[in-house]
C-alpha cells in the first residue's frame, strides 16, 4: 500500500486528505473548547475520545472487514500495545495538554517536528539512507522554532505546556516508527482497532475520567464565539467522531488513490490551518516575526519527511 492503487484519482486523494486534515485543524478548538469548560480535564477528555472510538472502529470493522474484529497474537499484541499506550494514549493526551496551554499555532509547530525526529533516528540509530535535505530540513525546523517561541525574550510560553508539545513530538514519531517497523504488513483498520483498545485500557486503569457536571450543561465555544454555547455532550462527541474516527477514514481512503508518502506529507497542513484557527476563533496573533518562523518550521517538517529514502507505511496515518 505505499502506492496508490490501479484506478486512482488523485484529486478525490487530495480532497479526501485535506478532509481529514481540516477535521483534525477544527478539533483542536474543539478540544480547547470543551477544556476550558472546567467540565473535563486533559486526562479525561483524552479517556473519552480514545475509549468512545473503540465501538465506533469496531462496528466499522464489523460493516467493512470482519478479519479486523480478529485479536492479535504472538508479537503483535506487544506491538500494538505499544502503539496503542505511546502512539495514541500517550501522544493523544500531551497534544490536550499542549493546545490547553499553548497558543494552537505554536503547539502544533512544535508537535510536528515529529519527521524531523524520525529522520534523525533513521539516519543516526537505523542507519538507513537519507538524502541531504535532512540537514537543511533541521537548520530551518530549529531556527523556525526559535523565531515562533522568541527565545531571545526568555521563552515567555507555559513551561508545561512546552513540555507537553515536545512530548507529543516525540509520541508522534514513535507512532510512526511503530507503525513502520513493527505492523506495517497489517491491515490498517486492524491496527487502528486494536491500537485504540490497548490505549483505552490503558487509559482507564491510569485515570478515572471525571465530567464534571451534566453532560447537558452548555458552554461556550471560548475566543471570538463564546457567545455561542452548545451542550457539553455535543463537543465531546466531535471529539470522538469528528475529530478521531472520521479523519482516520478519510485519510485511510486516500490510501486509495495517494501514495502513502503523499498523504502523510499534505496531512501536514495542519499546523498551518491550527494557527489560522487559532488567530480566527481565539484571536492569537502570530507576529511577523513568528510566521517567518512559522514558515521555516513547515518548510523544514515537509523536507524532513521527504528526505527518507524509504516510504512510510500506511499504516502511520495521523491521528490527531
Amino acid at each position: 500500500m505505499s502506492a496508490a492503487r490501479p484506478g486512482a484519482r488523485p484529486l478525490v486523494g487530495y480532497a479526501l486528505v485535506l478532509g481529514a486534515a481540516t477535521c483534525f485543524i477544527v478539533n483542536a478548538g474543539v478540544a480547547r473548547a470543551a477544556m476550558r469548560s472546567d467540565a473535563v480535564d486533559p486526562e479525561t477528555l483524552t479517556t473519552i475520545r480514545v475509549t468512545g472510538s473503540v465501538p465506533i472502529l469496531a462496528g466499522w470493522a464489523l460493516l467493512r472487514d470482519r478479519s479486523a474484529l480478529r485479536p492479535p497474537r504472538g508479537r503483535m499484541v506487544a506491538w500494538l500495545a505499544l502503539m496503542g499506550v505511546v502512539g495514541v494514549a500517550l501522544l493523544q493526551w500531551t497534544y490536550f495538554v499542549a493546545v490547553d496551554r499553548l497558543p494552537l499555532g505554536i503547539a502544533l509547530l512544535i508537535e510536528y517536528l515529529a519527521p524531523v525526529l524520525v529522520a534523525l533516528w533513521a539516519r543516526f540509530v537505523s542507519r538507513e539512507p537519507v538524502s541531504g535535505r535532512l540537514w537543511p530540513a533541521l537548520g530551518l525546523s530549529l531556527a523556525g522554532l526559535a523565531l515562533v517561541t522568541q527565545v531571545w525574550s526568555g521563552l515567555d510560553l507555559d513551561g508545561m505546556g512546552v513540555l507537553a508539545a515536545l512530548g507529543a513530538a516525540v509520541c508522534f514519531a514513535a507512532y510512526f516508527l511503530i507503525g513502520e517497523h513493527g505492523i506495517s504488513d497489517r491491515d490498517p483498520l486492524h491496527v487502528a482497532l486494536w491500537s485504540f483498545v490497548a490505549a483505552a485500557v490503558f487509559l482507564n486503569l491510569l485515570w478515572s475520567p471525571r465530567v464534571d457536571g451534566p453532560l447537558t450543561a452548555s458552554t461556550g465555544l471560548g475566543g471570538h464565539l463564546d457567545h455561542v454555547t452548545v451542550p457539553l455532550w455535543v463537543l465531546l462527541a466531535w471529539v470522538v467522531v469528528l475529530g478521531s474516527v472520521v479523519p482516520f477514514a478519510l485519510s485511510l481512503f486516500a490510501l486509495r488513490h495517494l501514495p502513502a508518502t503523499v498523504v502523510v506529507v499534505v496531512a501536514m497542513v495542519e499546523p498551518v490551518g491550527v494557527t489560522a484557527l487559532g488567530w480566527a476563533w481565539f484571536g492569537e496573533d502570530l507576529g511577523a516575526v513568528q510566521l517567518v518562523g512559522a514558515t521555516g518550521v513547515v518548510a523544514g517538517i515537509v523536507l524532513a519527511q521527504t528526505a527518507r529514502r524509504t516510504a512510510p507505511a500506511p499504516d502511520a496515518l495521523p491521528v490527531l
